[in-house]
């Protein structure tokens, strides 16, 4: 009750956010009856602490989801060109594919997930990810999508050095990384309803995941 007085959502839904100058004006009974039921919210969420703390740290999860499942759609729509800035456009979506994938696979306890939860046909598909980020998109390790080659030629007395380099890409992203995204997703969804299902439990409340909401980004100078 710190914020500024302002209507949430479209105007339609009834909510209001007052601040306490504005609710000490307000008759007693009335600031009566808001200090009882946000003591009651406080009770609520003390009690569901440990959930809440899960639901937190899943957050992370669902904003890397989101990010996979946005740059798995500039993939699909990648149309191919025979040129070094197509490729490097290639390049640049496929590297941040794998490393938000991989960042979300070592998310930690309660944020990341199992090579284990995914569906059997696509753990392949996982591994070969993990093994392209890290010997290829990390470390800059031996990778076979890579083949880096130097030719010498011999011109008048000098010598001169060409550096050649052939990479493998897949043109739109593998159709597996899709299925992953996917799979993900619902793997987080449903992490997501078992917590809800557990607060309700815990609280005899009912207890709504909000849809459709992203973070906001915070500008930094």
């Amino acid at each position: 009750m710190n914020n500024d007085p302002k209507e949430e959502g479209d105007g339609n839904d009834g909510y209001y956010f007052l601040s306490d100058e504005v609710i000490k004006y307000l008759p007693r009974e009335w600031q009566a009856a808001i200090e009882a039921r946000a003591e009651e919210g406080r009770k609520v969420i003390e009690t569901a602490d440990k959930e809440l703390r899960q639901l937190s740290k899943l957050s992370l999860s669902f904003y890397h989801v989101t990010v996979l499942k946005y740059i798995r759609d500039r993939l699909a729509e990648y149309k191919f060109e025979a040129t070094i800035e197509a490729f490097q456009h290639l390049d640049m979506l496929t590297t941040a594919f794998l490393t938000t994938y991989v960042r979300l696979f070592n998310g930690g306890s309660g944020s990341g997930f199992s090579r284990s939860a995914l569906p059997q046909p696509l753990r392949v598909a996982h591994d070969e990810i993990l093994d392209m980020r890290n010997k290829r998109y990390a470390h800059a390790e031996d990778h076979h999508s890579v083949d880096c080659n130097i030719e010498i030629q011999e011109e008048d007395g000098n010598f001169i050095v060409i550096p050649s380099m052939r990479l493998g890409f897949y043109v739109g992203g593998s159709n597996d990384w899709a299925k992953l995204v996917d799979a993900l997703d619902e793997i987080f969804a449903e992490r997501g309803e078992k917590i809800v299902e557990r607060l309700k439990a815990r609280t005899g409340r009912e207890w709504i995941m909000a849809e459709g909401r992203y973070p906001e980004p915070i500008p930094t100078t």
